[in-house]
């Protein structure tokens, strides 16, 4: 049985809810980097990202990833962190990474709040373009990818999620 999984992917991809399901499906405990931040920090990540920039958000998650014992724990990500090399590589050794592979349209319907939502990225970048230039390093990044997950209910993920574990 693997000891860490971490999920990656864009900001309503559902790495969230599907974590949350398959650690109890694994029994490990489930982490959400997003909300580590902001509970160190005592702000939204939309407050961070209001008072300072997308650079200084990406730092803060880098460090909640560098600082944090992942061990016998699913982690959800927050979707910028396939940007440091650093925490990528600690999650990779720490046990498999899956990719939440959500297709463009559906990430468009899905992020309705993006103003609140607390996405770091450049301020000129549309979701379009966030999109673009992340799936090469989510893909870069991922041991499995689960193809058109916005095809399949979080509970037909996490279960696909499970069975690829089982047969890896």
């Amino acid at each position: 049985m693997v000891n860490t999984i971490s999920l990656i992917g864009m900001p309503g991809a559902g790495k969230s809810t599907v974590g949350v399901l398959l650690a109890k499906q694994l029994g490990l405990n489930f982490v959400d980097t997003d909300l580590l931040i902001q509970v160190r920090h005592g702000q939204t990540l939309q407050e961070i990202l209001d008072a300072h920039d997308y650079l200084h958000l990406r730092e803060l998650e880098e460090e909640i990833l560098l600082d944090t014992n992942f061990d016998h724990s699913l982690v959800a990500t927050g979707g910028s962190v396939v940007y440091s090399d650093a925490a990528m590589q600690k999650l990779a050794g720490a046990g498999p990474v899956v990719f939440i592979d959500v297709a463009l349209s559906e990430i468009l319907k899905r992020v309705h709040n993006e103003g609140q939502r607390g996405i770091a990225r450049p301020p000129q970048f549309s979701l379009q373009d966030l999109y673009a230039e992340r799936q090469p390093l989510y893909q870069h990044w991922a041991n499995y990818t689960v193809p058109e997950a916005d095809q399949s209910s979080a509970d037909a993920c996490a279960d696909g999620i499970s069975k690829w574990l089982q047969g890896h």
